[in-house]
C-alpha cells in the first residue's frame, strides 16, 4: 500500500516554494522552522527523492524534480480546499472565510461603505482584503491565494467569469483657473493638447485613461519629465500644483479626494467614458453562487456610494 503525503506536509512545501525561507514560511503554515523542517525532511524520506538542494547552503533552492513536486502539491491542495468549500456553500452559504483582492484605485474609496453593509448582510462572513495591481492580483487567483477580485473590467483575467456590479464615470480634474474650468463639461477631444497625468505603469486605470483619450503611452501624458503619481491622491496634488489635468474616477471623486485642493471638477463627455467595475473569480469554483449574490449587494453599494455624478 503506498504512503501518501499528508496535507500538511505538501503546505510546508508549497509555502517554502512561495517564500523561499524556512523561517517565512514556518510562520505562514503556524508552526515552527524546526516542525516545518523536520515534516519536509520526512518527505523526502517517504518519496525517497531529493526535493531541497542542499549543496546550495542557506540559500533555498529547489531541484527540477522538487519543482515539479511544488506544483503538484499545490494542484492537490487545490483539490483538496475544493471539496470543503463545496460542501461548506451547500450547508451555509455566505459564511466563513473569503479572500477578496481590489484594486488600489477602487478600495480605500469603497470600502468604508462596502464592510459595514457586508456585516449586516452577512454576519457569518470573514472577508479578508488584499490591495494590489490587477496583474499581481489575478496571479494571486489563479494560484488560489484569493477568492474573488474587484476590478476594473474588461482585463486579462485568464478566462475567470465575471459579473459587471458598476459603471464608474470619469471626471476631469483640471487646476485652479484652467480654461476649461469654465466649461460644464469637457469632451474628449479638448484633452488632445492637454499634458495628461497618469498613474505609472501597472495600474489599469492608466491603460483606461489612456484609451477613453484615443492616446497611446509615447503621446503628451506624465509631463515633459515622465513624473508618474503611485496613487489617486498623488494626481490630485500634481494637478493642484498645476502640473496637468487628470481623469478620476466618480467613486474617488464622491467619496472627497479633491476636498480642500481647490482643483475644479468637470465631467468627461464623450463615447465610453466610464470605467466597469465587475467581480471576478476561478472557473468552476464552487462558490461562485455566493459571488454572485454577493454582486447584487455590491452593485447597491456601489451606486450610493458613486453618489450624485459632478
Amino acid at each position: 500500500m503506498t504512503i501518501l503525503p499528508s496535507p500538511q506536509q505538501l503546505r510546508y512545501l508549497v509555502a517554502l516554494s512561495e517564500t523561499r525561507h524556512f523561517g517565512r514560511a514556518a510562520q505562514a503554515c503556524a508552526v515552527t522552522q524546526s516542525t516545518l523542517s523536520a515534516g519536509l525532511l520526512a518527505l523526502e524520506r517517504q518519496l525517497d527523492t531529493q526535493i531541497l538542494d542542499r549543496a546550495a547552503g542557506r540559500h533555498v533552492v529547489f531541484t527540477p524534480l522538487g519543482l515539479d513536486l511544488v506544483e503538484r502539491a499545490r494542484s492537490a491542495l487545490i483539490s483538496l480546499e475544493a471539496v470543503t468549500e463545496a460542501a461548506s456553500a451547500a450547508r451555509d452559504p455566505m459564511t466563513g472565510p473569503l479572500r477578496l483582492g481590489l484594486i488600489p484605485t477602487i478600495g480605500p474609496f469603497l470600502l468604508p461603505r462596502l464592510m459595514p453593509a457586508l456585516r449586516t448582510a452577512f454576519p457569518k462572513l470573514r472577508l479578508y482584503l488584499r490591495e494590489d495591481t490587477t496583474a499581481r492580483l489575478v496571479d494571486r487567483l489563479a494560484s488560489h491565494r484569493l477568492d474573488l477580485l474587484l476590478l476594473a473590467l474588461p482585463c486579462d483575467c485568464g478566462g475567470a467569469p465575471s459579473v459587471t456590479v458598476a459603471r464608474d464615470p470619469f471626471v476631469v480634474a483640471l487646476p485652479p483657473n484652467h480654461r476649461l474650468a469654465g466649461e460644464p463639461e469637457v469632451p474628449v477631444v479638448a484633452l488632445a493638447t492637454e499634458r495628461l497625468l497618469l498613474l505609472e505603469d501597472g495600474h489599469c486605470l492608466r491603460d483606461q485613461a489612456l484609451a477613453v483619450c484615443g492616446l497611446l503611452a509615447g503621446d503628451r501624458v506624465d509631463g515633459e519629465d515622465g513624473f508618474a503619481a503611485t496613487s489617486l491622491h498623488t494626481l490630485v496634488q500634481m494637478v493642484a500644483g498645476g502640473l496637468g489635468v487628470t481623469l478620476l474616477p466618480q467613486l474617488a471623486v464622491s467619496a472627497g479626494i479633491t476636498q480642500g485642493t481647490g482643483v475644479v471638477l468637470r465631467p468627461l463627455a464623450g463615447a465610453g467614458a466610464w470605467r466597469t467595475l465587475g467581480l471576478a473569480w476561478r472557473p468552476n469554483s464552487p462558490r461562485a453562487g455566493d459571488y454572485r449574490a454577493l454582486g447584487v449587494h455590491l452593485a447597491d453599494v456601489c451606486r450610493e456610494a458613486l453618489g450624485p455624478i459632478c
